[in-house]
């Protein structure tokens, strides 16, 4: 499936000279589909670099949400959307986790996206009620491992990263965890408050202020590096080496899109991500401004795929 992806980035790449556009894009209002509901982090993500982009282009870019069926409407959409820069995506690592959860996906991600950048990421915070007795993720996998099957932790829907964060801790560290669906990162967060459950993976921006205030206690962050809003937090691979579970948002266009577009829609992005603006207003949700280049982002994806595909098929999870 990679080779097909590679090509597909190549056309885009290298796209021949009848499908380039004028160097005046854009000339009329941008969409920027959101396949989630309003307030979200990929919501306010989106509208952050919605607003730096109109200011930067001369043109409105216009956030777009078309919530449903896990993301899988909102992408389809743009899957199926003239290649003319006027339409794009931007997801979350949703994007390399649906191929391998639903036996019919309306499209390609390999075959059907041109990667833009990725816009930025947050790690996820894992962290107890104060009941549970481990102050650390080595105590936690002992105290899982003395209790087999009995520690509850939550997820916040089948397949969401909350959940596969939890299948990925459980095969890591070779522990037996009762995992509890729930319909969103709400219920979660009071249920791990209020003890029904023992702990949970949720966002930094969710979870950091009741860590602060003693409501739960953080154990430790989910990404290859400690998070600069909760210095004294250590992260899951320090423990167990090779742990890196980021939520992360990316802009995509559709795949025909001509590349002068592409360079033209990184370069922008680039350029708002260093504006003081937006750092400041992603830094209070707890984002990492992380642009890359389409081809880096390409990799990010490759790596996703091939991580979560493992992940789902060792835990069996499958939505019909």
């Amino acid at each position: 499936m990679f080779v097909r992806f590679c090509a597909a980035i190549a056309c885009v790449v290298f796209g021949s000279a009848h499908a380039a556009q004028p160097a005046t894009y854009p000339v009329k209002p941008v969409r920027i589909i959101v396949p989630f509901a309003a307030a979200g982090g990929s919501d306010i993500m989106a509208r952050s670099l919605a607003q730096a982009l109109t200011a930067s282009t001369g043109q409105q870019f216009v956030v777009e949400n078309r919530p449903g069926a896990n993301a899988l409407i909102g992408t389809e959409a743009v899957a199926k959307a003239a290649p003319d820069g006027y339409t794009l995506l931007l997801t979350t690592n949703i994007f390399t986790i649906n191929p391998w959860l639903y036996p019919n996906v309306p499209f390609n991600v390999e075959r059907d996206f041109a990667p833009i950048t990725l816009a930025g990421s947050t790690p996820n915070l894992l962290a107890v009620h104060p009941s549970i007795p481990v102050k650390n993720v080595k105590e936690l996998i002992a105290l899982a491992q003395a209790r087999p099957g009995q520690l509850t932790i939550a997820a916040a829907g089948l397949g969401t990263p909350s959940h596969l964060a939890a299948e990925l801790l459980k095969q890591s560290a070779r522990i037996d965890l009762l995992i509890i669906q729930y319909k969103g990162t709400g219920s979660t967060l009071n249920d791990l408050i209020g003890g029904q459950v023992a702990l949970s993976f949720g966002t930094l921006a969710g979870l950091a202020p009741f860590a602060k205030s003693g409501r739960v206690r953080a154990l430790a962050v989910s990404g290859s590096k400690r998070a600069a809003s909760m210095p004294d937090v250590p992260t899951t691979a320090e423990t167990l080496p090779g742990f890196d579970v980021l939520t992360w948002y990316g802009l995509f266009a559709p795949v025909a899109t001509p590349r002068e577009i592409i360079v033209r829609l990184h370069g922008e992005i680039v350029k708002a991500q260093a504006t003081a603006d937006v750092k400041q207003r992603l830094i209070a949700q707890g984002f990492d401004a992380d642009g890359n280049t389409p081809e880096q982002f390409t990799e990010v994806i490759r790596r996703d795929l091939a991580r979560w595909q493992k992940v789902i098929a060792e835990a069996k999870i499958r939505v019909e």
